[in-house]
């Protein structure tokens, strides 16, 4: 054990950790979640820390040989080595104060360490005086989370980018499937598999770009704006500097706000990009129960695409598979959802120079990223890659459809049409055979209006019929 001490007094902390006295209060103070931070927020922290250290030893405050150990020690928190000397939990009052001195008092011991001290040894490196030179909480936890934040949107952008790949591939082999679409959940006009796959590509390529539009504000930080904005004990030069590398270390381009006092006080960017990941959310939510009803069945219900069998269904039922990928995505985005109105009511709560409530807003916009990110990983590794289109059921409800009369509008009018479905309808019958029978069409001027490319592209429907009629 060492002993070390803060002006609340003294702790005996194990010699075989690297934080300190701050972090055990912290540790008995806040036994909330049972959870962590985020590992990519532990790392921005370090990065951060770094480029503190960079931009104070080229203003000349920090001396080099410090500066240098401090930049190695943070290295190694980026890289994920000294992941496990970082555990309080994700929820905590104070600002993410403790997350800060947390990150300080690691990174000063291993400091000295590599100096050759030994760890508590504060009056040679401080974690105060040095590690968080120029600093606060509250320019270094916000900065911390917007870079989490950038690097987790990455990672998201990526597995949506991946899926609509996967849904693109399946718009293409399920081109020439037609079946009928559904409005209100009613039989519509024909529409091919296909598109509707296609559809979900694009919805996926919709949601990166609203994802990576919504990261703008994320690059603008408060880096040397200490504890409210004012920039109290940080050099105009330092603050300068340590935009550029900040920008070096972390890959993104970082740029300080136009104002350090309102970047300080107001955290609505956060909204902004859990905002994105909810928009995101209700589009996957919509995507996966349409694949639900399609798949459903597999006797009594569309059983229009049939999903990958990903396990038993039931211990009772013996042969029921469901669509558990799609039911958990489902799950995954109800949380992300809830999520963004925790965020939501964590902006609020700012007063006056700093909103307090970051630790929560960060837990969840972080959670979230995880758990989309993953759900979507898991849909297109375990459910769309492997869909396989039912060909037979999507012909069989096509040709029980009285939707199919719409395409026969232009040649032989509406009252004609709404006629002929109301019969239909009434007797159970199929409205190409009473097109036959009455001798309202022939069937070679039906298959070219019924044809799948005639009624599922704009402006094609029954040309070559008009053309022979005219």
């Amino acid at each position: 054990m060492r002993k070390e001490h803060d002006f609340l007094g003294e702790m005996e902390i194990p010699d075989n950790v690297y934080y300190g006295v701050q972090t055990l209060r912290a540790l008995e103070n806040f036994q909330i979640t049972g959870r962590t931070a985020d590992p990519l927020f532990i790392h921005a922290m370090g990065m951060v820390k770094k480029a503190c250290a960079l931009a104070n030893k080229k203003t000349g405050r920090l001396d080099p040989v410090i500066a240098d150990a401090i930049v190695k020690a943070a290295d190694e928190v980026i890289s994920g080595k000294l992941d496990d000397q970082f555990p309080l939990d994700a929820i905590q009052g104070g600002a993410g104060t403790s997350f800060n001195m947390n990150a300080n008092e690691v990174i000063t011991n291993r400091a000295l360490e590599i100096l050759g001290h030994p760890r508590g040894d504060y009056a040679y490196i401080s974690p105060n005086n040095h590690t968080n030179m120029a600093q606060s909480t509250n320019d270094v936890v916000p900065t911390s989370i917007r870079i989490c934040a950038l690097m987790r949107t990455k990672l998201f952008t990526e597995a949506l980018t991946a899926l609509s790949k996967s849904f693109d591939a399946k718009g293409e082999e399920f081109k020439n499937v037609l079946k009928m679409g559904r409005t209100h959940l009613q039989d519509a006009v024909p529409i091919t598999l296909g598109g509707e796959f296609k559809a979900f590509a694009c919805s996926m390529r919709r949601s990166v770009h609203r994802m990576e539009n919504n990261t703008y504000g994320l690059h603008i930080m408060n880096m040397g704006a200490t504890a409210v904005g004012t920039g109290l004990n940080a050099d105009p030069e330092y603050i300068k500097v340590v935009a550029h590398e900040l920008t070096e270390v972390t890959g993104f381009k970082m740029t300080t706000a136009e104002n350090l006092i309102d970047a300080t006080s107001n955290t609505d960017i956060f909204t902004d990009i859990s905002g994105a990941l909810r928009i995101t959310a209700l589009a996957l939510i919509k995507i996966c129960n349409d694949l639900r009803l399609m798949a459903s069945g597999p006797r009594a219900g569309f059983s229009e695409i049939l999903l990958p069998p990903r396990q038993p269904g039931s211990s009772i039922m013996p042969g029921k598979v469901n669509p558990v990928i799609p039911e958990v995505v489902d799950q995954v985005c109800y949380q992300v959802i809830g999520n963004d109105l925790t965020v939501t009511l964590g902006v609020e709560n700012g007063q006056f120079q700093l909103n307090v409530m970051e630790p929560v807003m960060a837990h969840n916009i972080f959670a979230s990223f995880r758990y989309i990110t993953n759900a979507v990983a898991t849909l297109k590794n375990l459910c769309i890659d492997g869909i396989k289109a039912n060909e037979k059921m999507c012909n069989f409800w096509f040709d029980r459809s009285i939707g199919i009369i719409t395409a026969l509008l232009p040649h032989i009018g509406y009252e004609k049409c709404s006629a002929l479905a109301k019969e239909a309808l009434a007797n159970d019958r199929q409205i190409k055979d009473l097109l036959l029978e009455k001798n309202i069409m022939s069937k070679e001027d039906l298959d070219i209006i019924l044809a799948p490319e005639q009624m599922t592209h704009p402006g094609i429907a029954g040309k070559e019929l008009l053309t022979k009629l005219e």
